[in-house]
């Protein structure tokens, strides 16, 4: 079974073992996301009860960061919230903690701190009026989702570690493909005669020394072999039996184990460009042929396009570079080193957040990400990741999906 096939099969099978009975209100996935049926109250937080006393719990962010607020009921009726004490505790995946103390405000109680992004934990509230002490402990669960290794692994799905990185600031040029003229042999007859017999076919691979064709000198009437100087491949071959040589060229011999990228940098961007600069090479649909580095910057500019000319010399021993072919040259032009940075195809839209998922076991759950500078590769994370944490790299849409059907969103 190929690869994007067998992803398919593997999304089919999440998505059908996902879906419960609509009568079934705790019908939930394979990964335990259940739909929340909790009990609101009049400001839309959840309400908790015990006897004639209730207290609603909700995170409000309307203008303000996240922050809990508390409101405090008898037989429903709204109590002063001097009424009762509350505290909060959250447990998030991983262990982190965090505990809330409040205090009255207007008629409700107020959270002390940020109830940090993700709103994901696992909730206990204490709360207590005179004597007596109550206490409730649930689920909050946002962007997350279970999935066995064994699973993810046939998703494809790939983590790496979230470290320090280098970025690579980078400046693009266009280019060409050259050959070498060092490696370029043009071949003709030694003396004046006529061509007896041809050796070898345009566009064919040989090596030094290779016998190219026979020539009969006019002068001896004896025939002599015209060699090849250097190993190559023949692009030009205009040698014909019977014909009379001269001074032209019969075969042009390139040797194209290694070329040259000719990259054209325009007046602006030639104080950023140095001697020994590294060099990604690509393709024009982005894809990565060669790395190298500057090895010559022309002293004159192109007549015309004003531009001046900077020289790449790549190895070619696999024959992958083709003179003539149309080129992209990222030049390195400065490096920063960040504290900590991720992939950036691993990067994801949720909400209104760009976001990684942190992967803890086999649990899967979203990270909000304030991200700083970046390269084609990589970005900086200033905040919402910790140094170490392993993300997903890799198919990281395929966990964003899951968790889009599980339903497990920013309810609270």
């Amino acid at each position: 079974m190929n690869k994007p096939y067998s992803v398919l099969v593997v999304l089919l099978q999440l998505v059908i073992a996902g879906c419960g009975s609509p009568s079934d209100p705790e019908a939930g996935n394979e990964h335990g996301e259940a739909t929340e049926t909790f009990e609101r109250g009049p400001h839309g937080g959840r309400l908790l009860e015990h006897g004639k006393f209730s207290l609603e719990l909700a995170i409000f962010e309307s203008g303000v960061p996240p922050e809990y607020r508390a409101w405090l009921y008898e037989n429903a009726k709204l109590l002063p919230p001097e009424a009762a004490i509350v505290e909060v505790d959250l447990q998030r995946l991983g262990g982190k903690e965090a505990h809330f103390s409040f205090v009255p405000e207007e008629d409700y109680l107020r959270g002390q701190g940020e109830v940090h992004e993700p709103h994901s934990f696992d909730v206990k509230v204490r709360a207590q009026r005179g004597k007596e002490r109550m206490e409730w402990k649930f689920e909050s669960y946002e962007g997350r989702t279970t999935i066995a290794s064994k699973t993810a692994g046939s998703m494809g799905i790939q983590t790496s570690e979230a470290g320090p990185a280098t970025l690579r600031q980078q400046l693009s040029l266009s280019g060409v493909i050259q050959a070498d003229p060092g490696r370029v042999s043009r071949v003709r007859a030694r003396f004046p005669g006529v061509v007896r017999e041809v050796s070898v076919q345009p566009w064919a691979r040989i090596a030094r020394g290779a016998s190219l064709a026979q020539v009969q000198s006019n002068e001896s009437l004896q025939n002599y072999t015209i060699t090849a100087p250097i190993g190559g491949v023949i692009v030009e071959h205009r040698a014909q039996v019977g014909e009379a040589t001269g001074e032209d060229t019969l075969f042009t011999i390139v040797d194209l184990s290694r070329v040259w990228i000719e990259l054209d940098v325009f007046q602006t961007d030639l104080s950023r460009i140095a001697e020994d600069q590294a060099v990604e090479v690509l393709d024009l649909d982005g894809r990565k042929l060669a790395d190298g580095r500057l090895s010559r910057i022309a002293p004159l500019a192109v007549h015309g396009s004003q531009s001046v000319r900077a020289r790449v010399v790549i190895d070619n021993a696999s024959g992958q570079l083709r003179p003539g072919q149309f080129v992209t040259g990222r030049v390195v032009v400065g490096e920063i080193k960040v504290p900590l940075a991720v992939q950036k195809k691993g990067l994801q839209r949720f909400r209104d957040f760009n976001v990684v998922f942190e992967q803890v076991d086999d649990t899967y759950e979203v990270r909000m990400l304030e991200l700083g500078r970046e390269d084609p590769e990589r970005v900086e994370v200033l905040s919402g990741l910790s140094p170490g944490a392993r993300y997903v790299s890799d198919n990281s849409y395929l966990i964003k999906a899951d968790i889009e059907k599980s339903g497990a969103g920013h309810d609270h």
